[in-house]
């Protein structure tokens, strides 16, 4: 029997696989009166709160400040609702290949040379992810400084919307009892929790196979004071200068679906302000710009210049993925991620499963199987961010440098064993090919087209090897706004006046095994510390 990949790519991957038989119902949209196209918009208006990018942070963000604030969230997609490649859990993954102008999700090629794609779609990436949900880790929220009781009151109010406990079944059971069975314990069993072992983490899709996505959090806006405009591209933000010691935002420029112009500014009151959430991408990039920036290079591409940051791009992360490829001589069930091994080490492991992996070749059969994972906290190594040109629907130019520092190889490498040991425990023993040796699985898995960088043959001899030339994304971008660097420890841009920063791009490490949670989290977190300081002010009317 034979298991060639040669036609397995990167879009494959991103597919998981192709899923067949029964296909849900499309999730039916919420009447949301509040959501229109920005070809409705007026060609001026004015608001309490504009609020940059209605992704995993923007959408609980405009929620929470809609209690008691006129807020305008822009959106440079379209709405999550109705359509099943997003919604359906059988559809995974068709959203990732869609290479169309309208795909939710928008290709792009780092340039390590890592096929990647960011969201473009009201949810953010939440409604392209494989769905797992768990919370960070104590660390990560002590390092950011931030109050533990409104943490988990914010991830409560998150999780009662969006996330679910997953029906595990066999093949997943298998994967959770092989990283007891060679170590990765205790077992926790379901938990929301960061913590240290193996565990069954939550998930944003519901028993249904309906995805749930942050668009959803919307639910909690009070729809009077909440305006969200989509397919809205903010193409810069407008700062006063005259008459003031420095740059304060007052108002965006955004462009909708016919190219036409439209101005929003922020009402005269001193607590309102500008905030960006347009993601680790497009935080850094509408900053630059808008004219905050390393000047040289701003100046290159004749924009006009705000302020002098270097800082801007910088520190641009993502998490490292590899795995290892598995068929299966019996049936598997269609899963996404549900079970995490958290290791000592810095090294996180997951898996997902299903029927009949791509594979257009000719002298191969398509296999059944899934494949294990891991992923690398933090991770070290640091990259940046720069402008391709002043087109803010154009990617901007990205490399984050995966495995340049030697520990994040080291973490790789140690999370490969893992996942070696896993295939070959008793747990795991049904679901492989007793002729297919580790080297087999690693050398097939290293056939697949799931990168452009160049191949070196034999990777079962070096592990090393293997994670730099198989290396892909896990869609969990950071940095570029960081805390200290761009941004103050309240999320405020240095340097200027009303403008914030709230969403992934403020962070140094990614949180938890899986950031979404968290980034949900803070879009709540800090929509109730803002209006807490704006409603301090007896001045302030809302």
């Amino acid at each position: 029997m034979g298991f060639a990949l040669s036609g397995f790519g990167f879009a494959a991957f991103a597919s998981i696989l192709v899923f067949h038989g029964f296909c849900y119902s499309s999730e039916q949209a919420p009447n949301f009166k509040f959501l229109r196209e920005a070809t409705s918009a007026p060609p001026v208006s004015y608001y309490d709160y504009i609020i940059i990018g209605g992704g995993t942070a923007g959408c609980p963000l405009a929620a929470t400040l809609s209690e008691n604030a006129r807020v305008l969230l822009l959106e440079r997609g379209g709405s999550p609702y109705g359509i099943p490649n997003i919604t359906d859990l059988t559809a995974f993954g068709r959203a990732l290949s869609d290479r169309s102008p309208l795909s939710p999700a928008q290709q792009f090629i780092s340039e390590d040379g890592v096929i990647n794609a960011r969201a473009r779609v009201l949810g953010g990436g939440s409604t392209i992810n494989a769905g797992f949900y768990s919370r960070a880790e104590s660390e990560f929220i002590d390092a950011m400084g931030w109050d533990g009781d409104t943490v988990r009151k914010s991830y409560e109010w998150v999780e009662k919307m969006v996330a679910f406990e997953p029906d595990v079944k066999k093949w997943q059971s298998a994967v959770r009892d092989g990283l007891v069975e060679i170590g990765i314990g205790p077992y926790n069993g379901f938990t929301y929790d960061h913590l240290m072992g193996t565990k069954i983490g939550g998930t944003i899709f519901d028993n249904d196979g309906h995805r749930h996505t942050a668009a959803d959090l919307l639910k909690y806006a009070n729809p009077k004071r909440l305006n969200v405009f989509l397919h809205a591209s903010v193409h810069r933000i407008l700062f006063k200068h005259k008459g003031i010691t420095r740059p304060k935002a007052h108002g965006v420029v955004f462009r909708d679906a016919r190219g036409r112009k439209h101005k929003a500014y922020l009402k005269a009151n001193s607590k309102n302000e500008v905030i960006l959430s347009a993601g680790a991408l497009g935080s850094p990039q509408l900053l630059m710009l808008s004219g905050i920036g390393p000047w040289s290079h701003l100046q290159a591409l004749n924009l006009s210049l705000i302020l002098n940051n270097p800082l801007v791009g910088h520190g641009m992360s993502d998490n490292p993925m590899n795995a290892i490829f598995v068929p299966s001589p019996l049936p598997v069930e269609v899963s996404l991620i549900q079970v995490v091994g958290i290791t000592s080490f810095g090294s996180y492991i997951e898996s997902s499963c299903g029927e009949n992996f791509p594979d257009n070749s000719d002298d191969s059969v398509p296999f059944k199987g899934g494949f294990i994972l891991e992923k690398i906290k933090g991770p070290i190594s640091r990259g940046h961010l720069l402008l391709k040109s002043n087109n803010p629907n154009e990617n901007p130019l990205v490399k984050f440098n995966y495995f340049n520092e030697p520990e994040d190889l080291q973490r790789c490498v140690d999370g490969l064993k893992v996942i070696e040991s896993v295939i070959e425990s008793k747990a795991f023993s049904e679901y492989r090919y007793g002729f297919l040796s580790l080297p087999n699985l690693l050398n097939l898995t290293a056939k697949a087209k799931l990168n452009l960088l160049p191949k070196h043959a034999n990777l079962s001899t070096s592990l090393e090897q293997f994670c730099k030339d198989t290396v892909m994304t896990i869609w969990h971008y950071h940095g570029g706004c960081e805390v200290g660097k761009v941004v103050d420890s309240e999320f405020r841009v240095l340097g200027v006046d009303a403008l914030r920063v709230v969403d992934g791009s403020a962070f140094s490490d990614s949180p938890g095994t899986n950031p979404q949670a968290t980034i949900m989290m803070f879009g709540r977190y800090m929509g109730l510390k803002i209006l807490q300081q704006r409603l301090k002010n007896d001045g302030s009317k809302v």
